[in-house]
């Protein structure tokens, strides 16, 4: 496995890198942390229209760009870096990717061009009350009458689901667990606002009552579907904590280099040079285990993807978290403070320790699918 980038890759990345600058900066950040929408609909036109980051993966027979995997792990991990604010993940590492991976060519001929041109804002709703991300965890009951299917129950911690045009829903039918497209207007459906800690990527509480929905694919064949999606997710959302990982430690040895103590830079002092290098390795250990489920993901190799998914997931959470706390303590003082964006990435950190499962989590399902 070369995990080498091409030319055009590294030209990707200056790209995005350059956008991202533009358009979210710590003031556009803190901006947008403070808005209830939690994006900015202006730069989200522009990034689908100007750099086509949206329709990136997704195949030009259904309006997209057509790049690989291991580009849009680019496109992540600098989002990551930037700690861009908006429905992205969302609607493209989990909706997008969910059609994608349904038996339903109707279905991905319908709602994927929209999501590739910008215009439409979508999201998976898949976990409850309970916090779960398996199967046993699915409690919202579909059920069909007179040839229509209604949903009936509440899906919580739904990423930008406050905000998202379109709503994939898990729920379970008497086949089994089934897909489901659910239209932000559609009678019977509420959607409420969390409050979360980490406040650059939002989250909402979603209730059904009879709710009207189409079902996408055969009715129980849902759940094989959903886990592959989980999967690629688990790989962007390491490479995207790779990206904030890699930023906290660029700022770490930035300031490291100019705070003077004692008449010398800290950096000078053992304490903080063990420290900042510590957080390399962990970063590039990260980097090594995000850029493995990337190429993984490219290969199609499924059981590979599987253990690659779950390794990156569970080693790349707690690196960002480590390094993301170094990073406050290598500032002192200031990096405890509102008005440094230390702990901006902090949070970032521990709300994508558990956004699609915790590490111990992670850890049970590489044990598994390893037969350990």
């Amino acid at each position: 496995m070369d995990l080498t980038f091409s030319e055009e890759q590294d030209e990707l990345r200056k790209v995005v890198r350059s956008f991202l600058t533009k358009y979210s900066s710590e003031a556009d950040v803190r901006r947008l942390a403070a808005d209830p929408r939690g994006y900015d609909p202006g730069a989200w036109r522009r990034m689908a229209a100007e750099i086509g980051l949206q329709g990136l993966a997704v195949p030009e027979e259904y309006g997209g760009s057509g790049f690989s995997y291991i580009d849009l792990g680019i496109v992540f991990e600098e989002a990551g870096r930037a700690l861009l604010c908006g429905p992205y993940f969302a609607t493209v590492a989990l909706a997008a990717e969910t059609l994608l991976r349904c038996d339903d060519e109707q279905a991905r001929r319908d709602l994927l061009p929209g999501i590739a041109s910008g215009e439409t804002i979508a999201t998976l709703a898949l976990t409850e009350d309970g916090g779960r991300w398996d199967e046993p965890g699915i409690r919202l009951t579909a059920l069909e009458t007179a040839g229509r299917w209604q949903l009936t129950g509440v899906k919580t911690y739904v990423i930008d689901g406050h905000v998202a045009d379109l709503l994939l829903v898990a729920a379970r039918t008497p086949s089994g667990i089934s897909l489901f497209a659910v239209e932000a207007d559609a009678p019977g459906l509420t959607r409420a606002l969390l409050p979360t800690l980490d406040q650059t990527r939002r989250q909402a509480r979603v209730e059904f009552t009879d709710t009207p929905a189409r079902l996408l694919g055969g009715e129980g064949e849902a759940w094989p579907v959903l886990e592959r999606t989980l999967a690629t997710a688990s790989v962007l959302l390491a490479a995207e904590q790779v990206g904030g990982a890699a930023a906290a430690l660029d700022a770490a040895v930035e300031y490291a280099k100019i705070r003077v103590q004692y008449g010398r830079p800290i950096g000078s002092f053992q304490g903080i040079k063990h420290k900042c290098a510590d957080m390399l390795v962990e970063i590039e250990s990260a980097r090594s285990a995000a850029y493995g489920g990337l190429w993984a993901l490219d290969a199609g190799d499924e059981s590979e993807i599987a253990v690659s998914a779950a390794l990156a997931q569970a080693f790349c959470s707690e690196a960002y978290v480590l390094v993301a706390g170094d990073n406050i303590q290598v500032h002192g003082g200031i990096g405890f403070t509102w008005e440094h964006p230390a702990h901006l990435y902090f949070k970032r950190a521990k709300s994508s320790e558990v956004l699609l499962g915790t590490p111990s989590y992670h850890r049970e399902l590489l044990a598994a699918r390893l037969g350990i």
